[in-house]
């Protein structure tokens, strides 16, 4: 599993939008600029992020950004599942996938189980705050 620009992106737009205040709405153009970020590919990940209601967008004057709720309330894993899909690193342990024909003879898909845990519950563990601006 390799995680994409996307999903690294929405991280550093949502650790921008944590380090204001928390009723305060942040431009676009402010946060593109701040990360460097192309205004088009930031319209498409903050379009991502509003429909999962992750961060509340308003428009016309004053308008823009903001986290939807606390950072603290935010994990990492929930934040990478919206712009990512599964954070699996098999298709095998994906609970959307078809099952594997082989699942119960496989050598090699308990790894692949206790991986996926490893993975998930680590992402799981870390909070929008703990990130560091």
């Amino acid at each position: 599993m390799m995680i994409s620009t996307r999903g690294r992106y929405a991280l550093r737009v949502m650790t921008e939008l944590s380090s204001h205040e928390p009723d305060e709405t942040v431009p676009l153009k402010e946060i593109a600029k701040h990360q460097d970020i192309s205004l088009k590919y930031l319209e498409s990940i903050m379009s991502i992020l509003v429909k999962h209601k992750l961060v509340i967008g308003a428009s016309g004057k004053g308008g823009g950004y903001r986290l939807k709720k606390a950072a603290e309330d935010y994990t990492l894993g929930e934040v990478l599942r919206v712009t990512e899909g599964s954070l699996e690193p098999v298709a095998c342990t994906s609970a959307d996938s078809e099952p594997c024909e082989r699942h119960d003879i496989c050598p090699t898909y308990p790894i692949w189980q206790e991986l996926s845990g490893l993975i998930n519950d680590f992402l799981d563990s870390k909070h929008l705050s703990d990130l560091k601006k």
